[in-house]
């Protein structure tokens, strides 16, 4: 498995998975990105992993890169997984919002969606995704992987 960080340049391979959703507002908040490249690799998936982060992440960064960064990977990927641990405020998921919105219009066979059960204010989000692929979002992080995998 290869980890592609936002800080480095966007590995091309016939399987890739984004990870796509929120990322905490401060360094105090532990990323759920981690847990997510753990259960990849417990999974033996071997292809890349986009990480939309800094691999050593101090909070400060390029936006515009970021952005090209994100925008890159995400056509890049075979698969996006919006994974959306959504706690306010310190994970809104404001821009996952709309990039969710945009994968889900633009090719929703490619989006896998997933958030745990007190995640806050996802309603809409889960309408959507039940309409759009008349699949039902996913409660468990390692279960919306495997089916990435």
């Amino acid at each position: 498995m290869k980890i592609n960080y936002s800080d480095e340049q966007v590995l091309k391979d016939e399987k890739s998975i984004f990870l796509a959703g929120p990322t905490p507002r401060s360094l105090e908040v532990e990323t759920w990105r981690k847990e997510a490249i753990k259960i990849l690799e417990e999974l033996g998936f071997d292809g890349i992993v986009y990480v939309p982060e800094r691999e050593f992440d101090d909070r400060t960064f390029n936006y515009d890169n970021q952005v090209w960064w994100e925008r890159e990977a995400l056509h890049n990927a075979n698969t996006i997984v919006f994974w959306i641990p959504r706690t306010i405020p310190s994970m809104p998921a404001f821009t996952t919002n709309v990039e969710f919105g945009y994968w889900i219009s633009k090719n929703s066979e490619k989006v896998l969606y997933g958030r745990p059960d007190e995640s806050e204010k996802n309603r809409y989000i889960d309408w959507l995704y039940q309409t759009e692929t008349g699949r039902k979002p996913i409660n468990d992080l390692r279960d919306l992987l495997k089916g990435a995998i």
